[in-house]
């Protein structure tokens, strides 16, 4: 069968489109392999038209419902190569092939995690010990002792952030000294920022806390939030010669038109703000986007 769009990725961003893509009449399959951030989220307050809150894994499994409801097509895979021949584009997903006339890129990231096994670490996110978020959940930690485990750029300035919610929070590097340059250090002094070095030795949980445990003393907060990076799925755009971003983003013009024609992207995967109200926004523009162009190529008309 030759879809007309391939989505890749099932989070906020793919599940839009695949949508909005399917209530305008065109064949589109969603090939995920359930492994997205989105579905990790304990519970967010900050999406609209949600004020009590919803999990993640209720918010993705109701976006499921809604695309099938229109004809979507969802796949539980993993794309593991895409390549063009010409004006169309082949997926391979478990040794099978899927055909379409456009791809959305929307496979998101992959979080840094702290040193911790599986197990221990789906405890903490689930009972709020560990977050990755600030501008998701900053709100939820206001004025609690708060841990922020990275260094350098990335987590001296998520301390920072984290300084608007509560006056307690200490920086630890992960790893050994601090990556830090002196102005940074006295910045961190000037907001009464504690920073401590690494490594950590070990992470414990309880049921209403987290400890870190150093090399010379303990720390216990009510949340640690992990500022160790992540890594941008972009492969595959990569593959096809899509411009990436030196972070490895995919660049996308204002329709989330990547570099490559017939190629799109959406969602955490191209630079911007990480958050599912974001997402949602871009999928909708590239959906919309696709939508067009391949009117252009094939009039779409209803009998």
């Amino acid at each position: 069968m030759m879809y007309d769009c391939v989505v890749i990725g099932g989070g906020p961003a793919g599940l839009t489109a695949a949508i909005y893509l399917a209530r305008f009449h065109l064949s589109v399959i969603v090939v995920d392999h359930c492994q997205g951030r989105a579905a990790s989220i304990p519970i967010t307050y900050n999406l609209a038209g949600f004020p009590e809150g919803i999990p993640g894994r209720d918010l993705v499994r109701r976006m499921r419902i809604q695309a099938e409801r229109y004809g979507a097509h969802l796949r539980i895979s993993e794309v593991t190569s895409l390549k063009r021949n010409g004006d169309i584009f082949i997926a391979t997903a478990n040794d099978e092939f899927i055909v379409a006339r456009a791809v959305l890129l929307a496979s998101g990231v992959v979080n840094h995690r702290p040193p911790m096994s599986d197990e221990r670490h789906a405890d903490a996110l689930a009972k709020g010990l560990i977050r990755y978020c600030p501008v998701c959940d900053g709100f939820e930690i206001t004025d609690k002792n708060i841990g922020v485990l990275g260094t350098g750029e990335r987590a001296f300035n998520e301390a920072l952030f984290l300084r608007s919610f509560t006056s307690r929070i200490t920086l630890i590097a992960p790893e050994g000294a601090h990556d830090l340059i002196g102005e940074q250090l006295l910045t961190l002094a000037r907001y009464r920022i504690e920073s401590f070095a690494g490594p950590v030795a070990g992470i414990e949980l309880e049921e209403d806390k987290i400890t870190v445990k150093l090399t010379d003393r303990v720390l216990t907060f009510a949340s640690i939030y992990a500022a160790m990076g992540s890594d941008v799925r972009s492969e595959l755009a990569a593959a096809l010669g899509a411009t990436r971003t030196a972070a490895g983003c995919v660049e996308v013009d204002r329709h989330q038109r990547t570099t490559v024609t017939g190629l799109y992207a959406a969602g955490d995967v191209v630079l911007g703000l990480d958050q599912i109200s974001s997402a949602m926004g871009q999928a909708s523009v590239a959906a919309t986007t696709i939508r067009n162009d391949l009117c252009k190529q094939r009039i779409i008309l209803r009998s």
